[in-house]
């Protein structure tokens, strides 16, 4: 009998096992062909752009023509045989052509023009590697010569050593030399092993000496701000085709361990988001993911004004341009922009230059949130505005759960008190979690309370904060059970306007809310600022 039931545990622990291998895998597979996808997309748009860009070629070879024919026109119009080999119709057709006047469009070279007095100002000058393409994730480190001290060795063994045999066959480093010193170029080149290393040719650079000086800025700083965009711009262009994504690094960084793999399952989670840039550190251009198509996009803005602004300026611009509203107030816009630009939390790169690429100039920056445990977890929800009648401690806000920067904290909840979620238009939702307390504080947990849906269906003509009858959630979790409310939304429920976390008894204890995520479609939807109501 003992034999028997041997058995059959053997059996349940094998099929258990099995089931467990199978679901990785099915999952991993998932991962592998979404990326596949974004791919392939992003391969069928750049095609596209091409075709569109070979189009607007041919439109000026037409115009040349055109041309051509206008000035034949223009010479014998004054002759006594004006185009009489041509019939009248023929003829009329042909000068209906040439008085046509296109416009304009305008293109690089309209802010560039210096580009077009050499045909080779837009092809590296140095390029070695293997010029992998097709890979998840492309990193550009722009280097140039540091009076003091290079970097640039220790940047590079930190982010390569902390890859894995697989991730560096995901993935390409570029190093761009911004230097036109070739010995020093290929210097690096031979400490650099199997990095692809490019480097601009003279010719890209136009003339740097006569520059406004603008923000208080001294002649040498504005020279070396604009120098920076045009390095910036020319390594995008190099990277646009080679990876579905594309991270600014500085040369002057340190990496944290799985930061590859981070990185790409937090991009993954928002692949069907409209996100432009997500941030792994809060310090300059460091850790700063692009999708690889928006990269062409980012260029044509910094080449319009690259003598004005440094980057991370010019970058908050493009998404001001893009969502904001001049009618509303700062907030607004600030809010919108997030939805754009994804903060993880807590950083992935570390900044160690003491030394700055601008001569003299010494920069004690560290990121702060490099050396944090994570004490909450990270979800994309819907812009939203909240508020609480708990009091909060510390800083530790609900905005900031909310937005995934931090935890709530609150002082003795009791009953009556209230954690609202007001989204700012009407959203599905299948599910939601709610989890409180974390790894330092297990025991500040949220009990005694219900979550509550307000359905777009039953929205109150009133403040949903004052005067709104919100429904009891009927899904598996009515209420918080050892810290953690979870559940699926009934259907009936959709469209949501508000969610509440309703507290029905005194608690003895401080709550801490680590987590909040509502999720649309299986996924997360999009992260925005909020404030309070």
């Amino acid at each position: 009998m003992r034999l028997r039931n041997g058995t059959v545990a053997t059996a349940i622990i094998f099929f258990t096992s099995f089931l467990s291998l199978s679901w990785y895998t099915a999952w991993q597979n998932g991962k592998e062909k979404l990326v596949a996808y974004q791919r392939e997309f992003h391969a069928l748009k750049e095609r596209l752009r091409v075709a569109e860009h070979r189009t607007l070629q041919r439109s000026s070879e037409l115009n040349n023509i055109l041309e051509q024919f206008r000035r034949a026109i223009a010479e014998t119009n004054g002759s006594k045989d004006p185009l009489t080999n041509f019939s009248d119709e023929t003829q009329k057709l042909l000068k209906e052509l040439a008085n046509r006047k296109p416009l304009q469009v305008p293109n690089i070279y309209h802010h560039l023009p210096h580009l077009l007095n050499n045909e080779g100002s837009l092809h590296p000058a140095v390029q070695v590697g293997l010029g992998r393409t097709g890979v998840s994730m492309v990193m550009g480190i722009p280097t140039v010569k540091r009076k003091v001290k290079s970097y640039l060795a220790e940047t590079l063994h930190s982010l390569i050593d902390k890859l894995s045999s697989e991730e560096k066959l995901d993935c390409v480093i570029i190093v761009f030399v911004g230097e036109t010193d070739t010995d020093y170029v290929h210097g690096v080149v031979l400490s650099s092993g199997l990095l692809e290393v490019i480097s601009p040719p003279s010719s890209y650079y136009p003339d740097l000496k006569d520059l406004k000086e603008t923000f208080g800025d001294s002649r040498e700083r504005v020279r070396w701000r604009t120098k920076q965009n045009l390095d910036y711009s020319f390594l995008m262009m190099y990277a646009v085709r080679k990876g579905v994504y594309y991270v600014q690094m500085e040369d002057d960084i340190v990496a944290k361990p799985n930061y590859f793999a981070t990185m790409k399952n937090f991009a993954l989670q928002l692949s069907s988001e409209d996100w432009m840039i997500l941030e792994f550190s809060q310090l300059g251009f460091i850790g700063k993911m692009f999708q690889a198509p928006d990269l062409n996009l980012i260029v044509e803005f910094i080449f319009m004004f690259y003598k004005e602004k440094p980057i991370d300026w010019l970058l908050d611009h493009i998404l001001w341009v893009k969502v904001c509203n001049p009618e509303k107030d700062a907030k607004h816009c600030e809010r919108q922009k997030s939805s754009l630009r994804v903060r993880f939390r807590p950083s992935l790169f570390q900044h160690v230059g003491l030394h700055s690429s601008l001569a003299g100039k010494i920069q004690k920056l560290t990121d702060k949130d490099f050396l944090k445990p994570l004490l909450h977890k990270i979800h994309v929800n819907p812009p939203a505005e909240v508020s609480t009648s708990l009091k909060v401690y510390q800083g530790h806000t609900l905005e900031k759960t909310y937005l995934g920067e931090d935890f709530f904290w609150a002082i003795n909840p009791t009953a009556g008190d209230y954690i609202l979620f007001k989204f700012d238009r009407p959203v599905s939702i299948e599910r939601f979690l709610f989890r409180s307390g974390n790894q330092e504080h297990p025991g500040d947990r949220i009990e005694n309370t219900t979550v509550e849906i307000l359905p777009f269906s039953v929205r109150p003509q009133r403040s949903v904060n004052t005067g709104a009858t919100f429904c009891q959630h009927r899904g598996n979790v009515q209420s918080f059970e050892k810290g953690v409310a979870e559940g699926a939304v009934d259907i009936s429920f959709n469209p949501v306007v508000a969610l509440r976390l309703s507290v029905v008894k005194d608690s003895a204890v401080w709550a801490i809310l680590s987590e909040v995520s509502s999720f649309h479609q299986g996924h997360p939807v999009r992260h925005a600022h909020i404030h309070s109501a």
